[in-house]
């Protein structure tokens, strides 16, 4: 009974509802030597991993997807250092708005010639710098307007030596999330 059960687990088959056997999974395999000695721990290099492989772990199969970097703070190099600068221009309205991020944690705010400045807390400011240090930003094209559409707002951002324009109609996670972290700024009429 007992060389039975190790045979349907090493096969990864298992008896069915009605006493037959199931189909075969593409379950972990994992090959057992059957000897009269006393049983032992099965050796860590014969255990089931979690990635169906048995033995120790292997580099990713060909044509794999490596998992993402997360996002790290862009690194701050001195007070005047402009992190970001974002300026929102168009709509119904024709709004003419911007916002500035420096390196001492203050932000600019332009709207209709009137400026102001705020500091942000160390927790916001890590926030911004962490969304700018986004990897994905490097994938955002620098030109992603709908011609089509005249009444929308266009963002024009200007971080890491690079400008990058859009009125939001692409699909753009991490460019939206920075886009809206800085709309928070902007001063509400």
């Amino acid at each position: 009974m007992v060389c039975a059960a190790a045979a349907l687990a090493l096969t990864g088959c298992s008896s069915g509802d009605d006493g037959k056997a199931a189909e075969p999974t593409d379950e972990t395999t994992v090959s057992v030597t059957v000897s009269d000695t006393p049983s032992s721990p099965v050796p860590s290099s014969l255990a089931p991993s979690s990635s169906g492989t048995s033995g120790s772990a292997s580099p990713p199969a060909s044509g794999s997807v490596p998992a993402p970097a997360s996002p790290t703070p862009v690194p701050v190099t001195g007070p005047d250092q402009k992190l970001v600068t974002m300026t929102v221009t168009g709509g119904f309205a024709g709004v003419n708005r911007q916002v500035v991020l420096r390196g001492d944690g203050t932000v600019r705010t332009t709207d209709s010639g009137e400026s102001a400045v705020r500091r942000t807390t160390a927790a916001q400011f890590t926030t911004l710098r962490t969304l700018l240090g986004d990897p994905a930003l490097a994938d955002v094209p620098a030109f992603a307007i709908d011609m089509g559409s005249a009444d929308k707002f266009q963002y024009t951002l200007q971080f890491d030596g690079r400008t990058v324009m859009t009125d939001r109609s692409t699909d753009a996670p991490a460019l939206d999330r920075l886009i809206g972290a800085l709309e928070k700024w902007l001063p509400t009429h």
